[in-house]
């Protein structure tokens, strides 16, 4: 915490705003992470660090050979649009 008084003493432009605990997706290296976790962690067990350390690496070389830009906020393909509104109408014939 030193370090970064300090920092902050010699650099008086530079101004440090803490992110609240509660919007974590304010944090833009939260997908990111949610991504690699995805690609890397889930669903697998690991006997050592060097597994995990391989497995973040494959990942990690698996997402930048499949890279394309990132749009904030883009739904994923397999979800169904939200449909607004208080209620929709049931999906039933009368006799």
């Amino acid at each position: 915490m030193l370090d970064v008084l300090l920092f902050n003493l010699a650099h008086p432009r530079w101004e440090f705003v803490f992110q609240p605990t509660y919007a974590a997706y304010l944090n833009l290296i939260e997908p990111w992470w949610k991504v690699l976790r995805s690609l890397a962690l889930k669903g697998r067990r690991f006997e050592c660090w060097a597994e995990i350390e391989n497995a973040i690496h494959r990942a990690t070389e698996y997402w930048n050979a499949h890279k394309h830009p990132f749009i904030w906020g883009r739904r994923r393909r397999h979800r169904a649009p939200r449909r607004f509104g208080i209620a929709t109408r049931p999906n039933a014939t009368l006799f």
